[in-house]
């Protein structure tokens, strides 16, 4: 309905952004859901708002969201990165897959579902989205080894799932002896070719965009920045060939082949176009969906619904436990895969394109599915590095969950905030204890780890200094980034010291029934940057850290409010 132009379509979907972002925060939803849940309202499923006409016009838009979205995680897949982290990964990553892939192809083969479009659904499953995951880890400012694994994650669900769609889709078609479809070797080699391409014009565009940081300077960059974004975009669009591939091939290219300092000043400067273009994404995307498509899926997709979280939680949970990974990553990490979307809605369109009456099957099943996945998954993402401790100060005070009776008392104290009417942190420091506070899932040094070793840790830390742990996880002293300066520069010495060598003595703890201001006072009698945060019960045994500066940013939260009530 309507027939108005489409720059009036952009300004309802910025303003709905605004609105649902702001309600997103009252009722504490991750923002990408409450984008998708405004997008839903506005489109065909309740008013009807959009004219459909425009949602597939700003299509371009939400292209190039999802671009800028791969290459930023791209940019976090350094060479050592991936060497230090793979190891640990790729059994996770290996279980989660083939745990995915059959118990969906089996549960639907058990449910009925025909051989074919099963086992194509089960290549579907392994997909997650990558825009509605990485979004919602950055909004949660979360940092450890589950929002690390899961980025890898991510990259390796959708390429994977994107060769096995097709390679069982040409399988699928040989064994039914189509006609049409004869030349196995040559649907493979097409398929090569396609990985091939798309690969190397990110490779190439990476390439490029690391020389032309080096001689262009200014907002100029910006311009080389989306212009050699926007020209692999479009050349992949214009050639068919999978553009998910090329920008996480591009980010790569770039984490390695850029100066390491000049990477986050790149992520920096795209930060506020993708957040914009990433807003229209998921209003755009949201007013795609319907919610009646869930219901016609019926048996069998629910049943995909129940299969494919089943095969992402425990695909991940039983090797973990094996493997003596933390207990917050065998609990946690597969729940932040549950997200699914595009590359998923995308293999079914190409699906449909081949086959109408097979593909139009699995894109029923998708898109009645990917109501669930786009709504709940985001919810699941922050819970889950919420339960396992990895997000930060601010965000753990916002996003902490309670009964239904505080989190409405907590909703009317964040609307007369709101109005000024209240100050926005309303419990003093001296009754904000550090066990709703500290960051959990933080690793020490072992007090047996090599020189070597210590430096690879420090390496891949945001902290200048580093709990060192005994045999039972007690923290037997600290080591502070400038004790490490002598023995840098002196290569005999590097290869004997040992961490226990160079810790200091412990010279002050927190616990967790410290107070928010007990805590800063011992931060401004002493240099550290954080502190380990241990047991009572059991003496000096490392629960997590607490950082200085997200004290104080809290603190600087709290005055700016204030300041602010005092001038009205």
């Amino acid at each position: 309905m309507g027939s108005w132009h489409i720059i009036f379509t952009l300004g309802i979907f910025l303003a709905a952004g605004l609105v649902s972002g702001t309600l997103g925060e009252l009722f504490r939803l991750p923002k990408v859901t409450a984008y998708l849940l405004m997008g839903v309202i506005l489109g065909p499923a309740i008013f009807d708002l959009i004219p459909h006409t425009h949602i597939e016009e700003l299509n371009p838009l939400t292209d190039l969201a999802m671009a800028l979205v791969l290459f930023g995680l791209g940019n976090h897949f350094t060479l050592s990165r991936l060497r230090r982290l793979f190891h640990r990964v790729l059994p996770l990553s290996v279980s989660e897959i083939l745990a995915t892939f059959f118990l969906v192809y089996v549960g639907l083969l058990l449910v009925g579902e025909s051989g074919s479009a099963a086992i194509l659904l089960g290549a579907l499953a392994i997909a997650t989205a990558p825009a509605t995951t990485i979004l919602v880890l950055k909004e949660m400012e979360s940092e450890g080894p589950i929002s690390e694994y899961t980025g890898i994650l991510v990259a390796l669900n959708n390429l994977v799932s994107i060769v096995a769609f097709e390679i069982i889709f040409v399988a699928v078609y040989f064994f039914q002896g189509d006609s049409q479809h004869t030349s196995v070797f040559a649907q493979l080699g097409h398929l090569g070719l396609d990985i091939f391409g798309s690969i190397f014009i990110g490779i190439f565009g990476g390439l490029m965009i690391s020389y032309g940081n080096a001689i262009i300077k200014g907002s100029r960059r910006m311009i080389m920045l989306l212009g050699l974004i926007a020209l692999a975009l479009g050349l992949c669009r214009t050639t068919g060939l999978p553009y998910m591939l090329t920008f996480l091939a591009m980010g790569f290219t770039v984490a390695n082949s850029l100066a390491e300092e000049e990477v986050p000043k790149l992520e920096k400067e795209l930060n506020p176009l993708t957040g914009f273009l990433c807003v229209l994404f998921f209003i755009i995307h949201g007013a795609e969906l319907e919610p009646k498509q869930f219901m016609e899926a019926g048996l069998v997709g629910f049943s995909y619904i129940i299969l494919r979280l089943l095969g992402k939680y425990i695909g991940i949970l039983v090797p973990a436990r094996m493997r003596g990974e933390e207990p917050e990553v065998s609990q946690w990490l597969g729940t932040t895969l549950f997200a699914q979307a595009g590359a998923a809605i995308a293999l079914s369109a190409i699906a449909v394109s081949r086959d109408p009456v097979l593909g139009g099957h699995l894109q029923t099943i998708i898109l009645g599915s990917v109501v669930f996945f786009e709504i709940v998954g985001p919810i699941m993402i922050r819970q889950s590095v919420l339960r396992a401790g990895e997000v930060p100060l601010i965000n753990a005070i916002h996003h902490t969950a309670g009964d239904p009776i505080s989190e409405f008392q907590a909703m009317i104290r964040r609307f007369l905030v709101s109005f000024g009417l209240l100050s926005e942190i309303d419990q003093p420091p001296d009754q904000i204890l550090v066990e709703q506070l500290y960051r959990k899932n933080v690793k020490g040094i072992s007090q047996t780890a090599t020189f070597n070793e210590v430096i690879s840790f420090i390496e891949h830390s945001h902290d200048n200094t580093f709990p060192v742990l005994g045999p039972n996880e007690e923290v037997v002293g600290v080591i502070r980034y400038q004790d490490l300066s002598n023995t840098l520069f002196d290569p005999k010495i590097g290869s004997l010291v040992r961490a226990a060598d160079l810790a200091n003595n412990l010279e002050t703890v927190v616990y967790p029934d410290d107070s928010l201001a007990r805590v800063w006072t011992k931060f401004r009698e002493g240099s550290y940057d954080c502190l380990p945060v241990v047991a009572r019960e059991q003496p000096h045994r490392m629960l997590g850290v607490i950082r200085r500066w997200e004290i104080l940013k809290y603190y600087i939260k709290g005055h700016r409010s204030a300041q602010s009530n005092d001038s009205k």
